[in-house]
């Protein structure tokens, strides 16, 4: 999804958002073992992990497993 239409959406990444991404782009993984890493509580996690989802950043691949399928931080999309 364009950077552009991820903005019309609303969606705001916050400092949990890029460290969660920053775990996934380890490899898969799921929200109690990232919530552990992060030290913070699992649904909190999860909720993120959903708008992270919703913004096409990540994927569940099934049984609660996560992958990062787009990092936002490396969009180099022409903004004009």
């Amino acid at each position: 999804m364009p950077v552009h239409i991820r903005q019309l959406m609303g969606f705001d990444r916050k400092a949990i958002d890029n460290k969660i991404l920053d775990v996934l782009s380890d490899g898969r993984n799921v929200p109690s073992n990232i919530a552990d890493e992060l030290e913070v509580s699992r649904q909190y996690i999860q909720q993120r992990l959903q708008l992270l989802e919703a913004a096409d950043y990540v994927e569940n691949i099934g049984r609660g497993v996560y992958e990062l399928v787009d990092d936002p931080r490396t969009d180099t999309d022409d903004r004009s």
